[in-house]
């Protein structure tokens, strides 16, 4: 009897902290609804929510919904699909940021996520499934650490916190590919999110050429074919045409084109490439200075 009564203590011990670890992660979270769209978001910095930006409707109106079901009107200040980041702007409502650690739990470490449904917190306890280094999304966004999770996270709580076994919060959970959660660690966060609310977006490589795959002639090698040319874009300045075949990229097989826009992120740009094209039945060199997408 005695054993069931500690047990039961220690039970009730632990559920009251897990409880309070939620209120208190809770005054940072808000509900982000958008015309079609139901997601979580946290407040990163006075006047700015960092949200999912895959989880966010196209286009606002956006608005903020706060614990007690209070709404705020928000703007988009910036996102980034390469890495899941967005950042909305708000001027009303008083909403208690809060503190990212940069540390990261260990692979089995107990986690809870802590989101909005409603206006009501909402959390989900789990464990960190898997932790390596940095990574590359498949949208090429530079990811600082892989974190994995097991846990079965509700929709609406897409874009909230993350927290460790002692209420820190070490990143935002989102739905990785096949729908499992993982998390974007706070390193990622910071650095990201500060860049879009300076300067509303992350920016990314450009070539202004128009690529398909194409089979070479005579070559046992698959090259580019060059369907169109930006005539103000980096492919134009280097003399590039529509129908050249790119065959090597500083004297390196042609990626794929979804692995080379995928290395077309912000550290490419200004770096000077030779691409070696077949032009008719000769072959050129052409020096290409990797641009920045301008602006759709």
């Amino acid at each position: 009897m005695m054993a069931q009564t500690a047990t039961a203590t220690t039970l009730q011990s632990l559920s009251n902290d897990l409880a309070a670890m939620v209120a208190s992660a809770s005054r940072s979270i808000v509900g982000v609804h958008g015309p079609r769209s139901r997601t979580s978001g946290f407040a990163w910095r006075p006047g700015l929510v960092v949200t999912c930006e895959e989880s966010l409707s196209e286009e606002g109106p956006y608005e903020l919904v706060l614990s007690g079901g209070e709404t705020v009107a928000a703007t988009l200040a910036g996102h980034d699909p390469t890495t899941d980041v967005a950042v909305l702007r708000y001027d009303a409502g008083n909403i208690a940021a809060s503190t990212l650690v940069t540390s990261t739990p260990a692979t089995g470490a107990l986690m809870i996520a802590v989101g909005s449904f409603e206006g009501t917190p909402s959390s989900y306890l789990g464990m960190v499934a898997h932790v390596s280094g940095p990574w590359r999304s498949m949208r090429g966004g530079e990811i600082d650490a892989r974190i994995d999770l097991d846990l079965r996270l509700g929709k609406s709580a897409e874009g909230g916190l993350a927290l460790d076994a002692s209420g820190q919060a070490f990143g935002m959970v989102v739905f990785g590919p096949r729908q499992r959660a993982l998390v974007i660690p706070a390193a990622t966060i910071n650095r990201v999110a500060q860049r879009l609310a300076q300067h509303g977006r992350i920016a990314q490589g450009y070539l202004g050429l128009g690529l398909l795959p194409v089979k070479v002639e005579g070559e046992d090698v698959t090259g580019n074919i060059v369907t169109s040319v930006d005539p103000k874009g980096p492919g134009a300045t280097a003399g590039l045409h529509q129908g050249d075949i790119l065959l090597r990229w500083n004297d390196q097989p042609m990626l794929p084109i979804h692995q080379l826009l995928r290395d077309l992120g912000p550290a490419s740009i200004g770096n000077v490439v030779a691409l070696t094209v077949k032009r008719a039945d000769a072959i050129h060199i052409f020096s290409l200075t990797i641009g920045e997408r301008p602006l759709a």
